[in-house]
């Protein structure tokens, strides 16, 4: 039987002619599902790894910005508050004058005063109570020393007086008051200490609960 008698279903694929033979684009497309998943794969991690790093960088800028502003507004409202030290500690030397005058005199000759000497210790006293106030109401007020319990950062140590009737470290004279201005100390108490008595009781702490 000659080849051109065979059966066409006997012939081989290549030979066929209604059977194309497999080329290098159809076996690119036959593989091309599955590398189009790994790019998309990839192209995936890429993205949400760049989303990664840009939240980070926001959250980083966010708080930064956070810290910034708190610290603005913690610098406002110190500014407002500490903001005349410099003026206030000048002030305090007017209001020692005025305490020093009112000293000069004991306690039985303003009693005993009249006419002129008496109308000017009363406005001696008027305008250093006035005083007072007006540094008040800037948030500048005494440190009440006489009486408490030595602390280093509100009392400046001056002289030791012998006492045995009340505890050591005790303030029992102040030399020159002491003032506050907010929570900081403008200028510390200077003060004379207790000595030879018993010891300070231990300030009390409260229990934890539970």
């Amino acid at each position: 039987m000659s080849d051109d008698n065979r059966n066409p279903a006997d012939q081989p694929d290549a030979d066929r002619p209604d059977v194309a033979a497999p080329t290098p684009e159809t076996a690119e497309t036959a593989a091309a599902p599955e590398d189009l998943a790994s790019q998309l794969a990839a192209e995936k991690e890429r993205l949400e790894a760049e989303v990664a790093t840009l939240k980070d960088k926001f959250l980083r800028a966010f708080a930064e910005a956070d810290n910034v502003r708190r610290r603005a507004e913690r610098e406002v409202a110190d500014a407002k508050v500490y903001g005349i030290t410099g003026f206030a500690r000048d002030v305090l030397t007017v209001a020692d004058d005025f305490e020093r005058a009112l000293g000069v005199i004991d306690a039985e000759a303003r009693e005993k005063a009249e006419g002129t000497l008496k109308t000017l210790l009363d406005g001696i006293e008027l305008t250093s109570r006035a005083l007072t106030q007006t540094l008040g109401k800037h948030g500048v007020a005494r440190i009440e020393a006489e009486g408490a319990k030595f602390d280093p950062n509100l009392h400046q140590a001056m002289f030791e007086v012998p006492n045995a009737e009340v505890p050591s470290g005790t303030v029992v004279q102040v030399i020159q008051p002491g003032y506050k201005i907010g929570e900081r100390v403008l200028r510390p108490a200077l003060v004379g200490v207790s000595k030879g008595g018993p010891k300070a009781a231990p300030v009390e702490t409260p229990a934890a609960e539970g």
